[in-house]
């Protein structure tokens, strides 16, 4: 029997309860004929992953699937998002791997849309759609400023490059790890992603999606932006204060540095990143409104940022070949 057309690839980290929600999103989305299979892969979890997982198998195996989606789990005890997506791929066999985040759900079309798209443009390799923050009203009216000082990129993914499906090509805005599907062949091709790179637990890094896309556009893979392939993302409120945000602008930058290095990179914190620092620093001292001081205390930590990854540079952490573990 061939195996069914794709393999939805989900890691997690003691996410249960949102892994349920993306489960039954998933469960409830129309189904393409050609057949649909979930593999999860638990990264070192300590709540009630397993025995979620678990019990959903036995479920299956009794007979009494309730009409969901066929799923296979296993544990990567390793931590790390990108130990747990190498080990994720060791499994995949179908002609097509979407990976999703644990913090999302689909849209109902989600799944049609996808074979759609991969029959409908023979000449992409991967392929991504629209990711939108899930909004209920009990977010900060600040996240939807569109004014000089909105806050940009917001804390919860947002992907959204217009009504026309198109080719993405380097340089352009990128999806995240989140938002990807793969014909089979380029998870070989494009190797491994980096596990010096990405999450570990819940923590702020990040760079891994990047790097993997960066390294797959660059052997040639053709990216397909498809709008009708709708996903959500979980606005967390605790990722919608202040300190979080500068948190994790300083994390994202600090990556960001390392991962745009070119041969003519400065190994030293160029002058250019003190001023940068130094006029935010200022900004946001002496700001009379709550949107102008947000925007200058958040910049101010994404220059520090930089200057940290800069440092990083200069001490040769990042010259070293990224591996598979």
């Amino acid at each position: 029997m061939n195996p069914p057309l794709i393999t939805v690839l989900i890691c997690t980290h003691d996410r249960a309860d949102l892994l349920e929600q993306l489960l039954a999103s998933l469960d409830g989305a129309r189904r393409p004929a050609e057949g649909v299979q979930l593999l999860v892969v638990a990264n070192a979890c300590r709540d009630r992953t397993h025995a979620l997982l678990q019990a959903r198998v036995d479920a299956a195996t009794a007979a009494d699937s309730g009409g969901r989606l066929p799923l296979h789990w296993v544990a990567e005890p390793t931590p790390g998002k990108s130990h747990a997506l190498n080990r994720g791929m060791q499994d995949c066999n179908t002609p097509l791997v979407a990976f999703i985040d644990d913090d999302q759900r689909v849209d109902p079309g989600f799944l049609e849309d996808l074979r759609d798209a991969a029959r409908d443009h023979p000449e992409a390799d991967l392929f991504c759609g629209r990711l939108i923050p899930d909004y209920d009203g009990s977010e900060p009216p600040w996240v939807h400023d569109q004014g000089r000082y909105r806050i940009y990129p917001l804390p919860t993914p947002n992907f959204d490059p217009g009504p026309q499906a198109r080719l993405l090509v380097e340089g352009m805005a990128l999806p995240g790890g989140g938002n990807i599907v793969a014909r089979l062949p380029w998870l070989a091709r494009v190797g491994p992603f980096a596990v010096d790179l990405g999450p570990v637990g819940h923590d702020l890094g990040g760079a891994e999606d990047a790097d993997w896309l960066r390294r797959a556009l660059r052997a040639g893979a053709r990216l397909m932006y498809v709008p009708a392939m709708l996903q959500y993302h979980y606005v967390d409120p605790e990722r919608l204060k202040v300190r979080y945000l500068m948190h994790k602008a300083y994390k994202r930058s600090a990556a960001s540095i390392g991962l745009h290095a070119q041969p003519g990179t400065p190994r030293g914190v160029p002058a250019y990143a003190w001023r940068k620092l130094a006029g935010y620093a200022v900004a946001a001292a002496t700001a009379l409104g709550a949107a102008r001081r947000r925007f200058y205390l958040i910049r101010s930590a994404a220059a520090l940022g930089e200057i940290a990854g800069y440092r990083e540079l200069a001490r040769g952490a990042n010259s070293a070949p990224r591996t598979s573990p």
